[in-house]
């Protein structure tokens, strides 16, 4: 297929190189960065506008970090809505709010266009290995078209709903993830402080009940201290707050999420946006003032 790929950032630039390798053609944008050469050398062919990009794709596809992006990129001066015609997709694998994605759907429909909200779970590692879980909202006719390039960067791959319910689940995927890390961070802090090996504990746990990709991927990481992103804090704070600002709108109270974003916050506080999100332990670290392991 003719595919538009739009940010090509962490997540974008390997997500954009397994469509490549997978042999699909692609146009592509990376914000006011040059293209990453490894694409270009690829096959991948830069594009002056984000509209240049829809011109030529069938499918245009946005990996951007949050919703004021994905609005200036889809309807902003030289915007992907410039260069659609009908019959084209819009697929946003961005993780924004689900209430803007409904609006957004709604422009691009009315220009003759289907639009997919399907972000993604799996960071860095899972974008590289192609085995991403993707999380689809809108018309299944559009999913079935898209299905093909969703098999080149991901495994688990799930039609939700309408347009609006990826963005959902991706709010609940991450909600989930954060109170994980910080039962993991916990757990781990309260076995060191007792003196137990926090490494041996952690192996431990990985045999029961308590095992999880969290305590297995991140575990590992407050223990041995390798806090590069991965997927950063201040990416989890925008997420965390998509969850919050839902919650207020539907009346519901997520008071746990609440206590994720505060030590979030924290570790921001001490200059950690750009830390990985398993540094959520350095928080709960100053507050027992006593390391998982090594240096906090």
């Amino acid at each position: 297929m003719k595919i538009g790929f739009i940010g090509l950032g962490i997540m974008g630039q390997p997500m954009a190189l397994n469509l490549i390798r997978a042999g699909h053609s692609l146009f592509l944008k990376s914000g006011s960065k040059p293209v990453p050469a490894a694409l270009a050398e690829a096959g991948g062919r830069p594009c002056d506008s984000a509209a240049a990009v829809a011109e030529q794709a069938d499918i245009v596809i946005l990996m951007v970090p949050d919703t004021p992006q994905v609005e200036a990129v889809l309807f902003g001066a030289g915007g992907v809505a410039e260069g659609l015609s009908p019959g084209k997709i819009v697929v946003d694998m961005s993780s924004i709010s689900p209430i803007a994605t409904k609006d957004f759907a709604r422009r691009v429909n009315d220009l003759g266009c289907d639009y997919l909200d399907a972000p993604v779970s799996g960071g860095e590692v899972g974008a590289k290995a192609g085995s991403l879980t993707i999380m689809v909202g809108g018309p299944e006719a559009a999913f079935t078209r898209a299905r093909p390039l969703f098999e080149a960067m991901g495994r688990n791959i799930t039609l939700v709903g309408r347009n609006g319910d990826g963005q959902t689940t991706k709010v609940a995927n991450q909600i989930i993830v954060a109170l994980t890390i910080g039962a993991v961070a916990e757990a781990l802090v309260f076995a060191a402080k007792a003196g137990a090996d926090p490494a041996r504990v952690r192996q431990a746990l990985m045999g029961g009940f308590a095992a999880s990709r969290v305590l297995e991927v991140h575990g590992e990481r407050m223990v041995t201290r390798s806090f590069d992103p991965g997927f950063r804090i201040a990416l989890h704070q925008k997420d965390l707050n998509l969850a919050l600002q839902g919650a207020r709108a539907l009346g519901v109270c997520l008071p746990n999420t609440a206590t994720a974003q505060e030590l979030f916050n924290t570790c921001a506080a001490q200059g950690g946006q750009d830390w990985d999100h398993s540094a959520m332990v350095r928080a709960l670290e100053l507050m027992a003032n006593h390391p998982v392991a090594g240096a906090a």
